[in-house]
């Protein structure tokens, strides 16, 4: 694998990107004057060669997407950023507005200039207080200058609802609606926000943007391994790892690389038992699984995802059943509540996973709870109900053994000693959800 450079974050380590001289002493902003003395379908051909995919999950073609904007609509268009970070595993675009925001408002203008929009809402969630303060100074400093030219900028600050990290939710939450999902087509291209051309892209995207015309999108395209997931990615790493943080790296390094050559391995001497490659709602990893590339097409050979690219490490004090139960309970916790099977699927997948870790489930339930997932999955509005769905029947089907284990002994084998015990609604007598009986 070719040497990667460091793209999203470069210069932050040895400047202070948050001041706007010193962004600019680097060579902040020349890819804007590069991007406007072009025409904006330019901007995107260079996306298209860049072959840049969305880095909030979907890893959707960015160049494809914004040309799905029309340039004759006879309506506004508007650029939203979905700066919503919720995924549970995942912090890196917050370090992103925290320490080269003006490389994401650079970004924000080459996109809008892409699409010919003349409004920039940025939709952050509501949690990064700091994040927000650092980059309305940003914005101030940028608008001071005039580099805004005719583009409006809005820094919107979200409530803290994991739903509205969802696209079109998002957009229900800007129009000062409830943050629920929207029934699809029509799509955002064509009827997003106040029912217009609408392109929706997440930070660390629109932040690889300036790099990518600055070098050239051929140059960029050169990065990474294979040519399908092209450039670096801002890897997530947490759980049970010595040296959690984030780690700009060329895609297609392996999860083993990440985890041990760079992370520092799994703390206290303990074995590696599984790990998520991309976040809570993706599928599972077993231990013998690591040896795979951190790119698109490996990880769906393994009927997973990389997801926003959040490795959670996993070691062998984890208790399965404890782990699914909070996964579960996140979701059901931020479900919007919109459509049944997500509503009444996530409530059900808890209540179930409830009486296994108490050890009064029946044999069939472990049956029925994968049944559960499987009616879930794909019969939403949105993906937040497979976002659940899909963590728990692998988890299921993959430590099998360890959910069978509940059953036979009327209880948790690890005794107390899970590394999840007693973290984040434990489960006891107090539980949230009295339909299940848990006897004293």
């Amino acid at each position: 694998m070719p040497e990667s450079p460091v793209i999203v974050l470069g210069g932050a380590d040895e400047h202070d990107l948050s001041k706007l001289a010193e962004y600019r002493a680097i060579g902040g902003f020349e890819a804007l004057a590069k991007a406007r003395a072009q025409e904006p379908d330019w901007v995107i051909e260079e996306l298209n060669a860049a072959n840049l995919r969305g880095r909030g999950g979907a890893f959707f073609a960015t160049g494809k997407k914004a040309s799905f904007i029309p340039a004759d609509s006879g309506k506004p268009t508007y650029l939203t950023v979905n700066a919503d970070e919720s995924e549970p595993g995942t912090f890196k675009d917050r370090e992103i507005m925290l320490r080269v925001p003006h490389r994401l408002l650079e970004g924000c203008l080459i996109m809008a200039h892409a699409i010919r929009s003349r409004h920039v809402f940025v939709y952050i969630r509501g949690e990064y207080l700091a994040e927000f303060e650092v980059l309305r100074a940003a914005l101030d400093e940028v608008r001071a200058k005039k580099l805004l030219g005719d583009v409006t900028v809005v820094l919107h600050r979200g409530a803290g609802a994991y739903i509205c990290g969802e696209e079109t939710g998002l957009l229900e939450s800007l129009e000062g609606k409830r943050g629920q999902p929207r029934s699809k087509p029509p799509f955002p291209a064509i009827q997003g926000l106040y029912a217009s051309p609408t392109l929706i892209n997440n930070v660390e995207t629109i932040a690889t943007v300036p790099p990518i015309i600055a070098m050239g999108g051929a140059v960029y395209a050169k990065l990474g391994d294979p040519p399908e997931s092209t450039g670096t990615r801002l890897f997530c790493v947490s759980g049970n790892i010595v040296n959690g943080g984030n780690y700009e790296l060329p895609m297609g390094i392996t999860i083993r690389e990440v985890l041990y050559d760079i992370a520092g391995g799994v703390p206290d001497g303990r074995e590696l038992k599984a790990v998520i490659p991309g976040g809570s709602s993706m599928p599972i990893l077993t231990a013998d699984q690591i040896d795979t590339p951190l790119d698109h097409d490996s990880l769906r050979a393994l009927d997973t995802f990389l997801g926003a690219a959040a490795l959670i490490a996993i070691d062998d004090r984890c208790c399965m059943v404890q782990l699914g139960l909070r996964v579960a309970q996140f979701y059901m916790h931020e479900s919007c509540g919109k459509c049944t099977p997500c509503r009444e699927g996530t409530r059900w997948m808890v209540q179930i996973l409830e009486k296994v870790e108490a050890g009064h489930a029946e044999q069939s339930e472990l049956d029925l709870l994968l049944d559960v997932c499987d009616r879930v999955l794909g019969h939403c509005l949105c993906p937040l109900g497979d976002a659940a769905a899909m963590p728990i029947a692998s988890y299921v089907t993959k430590f099998r053994a360890e959910f069978q284990a509940h059953v036979d002994q009327g209880g948790c084998p690890f005794e107390g000693q899970s590394t999840l015990e007693g973290i984040f609604a434990p489960v006891d007598q107090h539980s949230h959800h009295p339909t299940v009986e848990v006897p004293a």
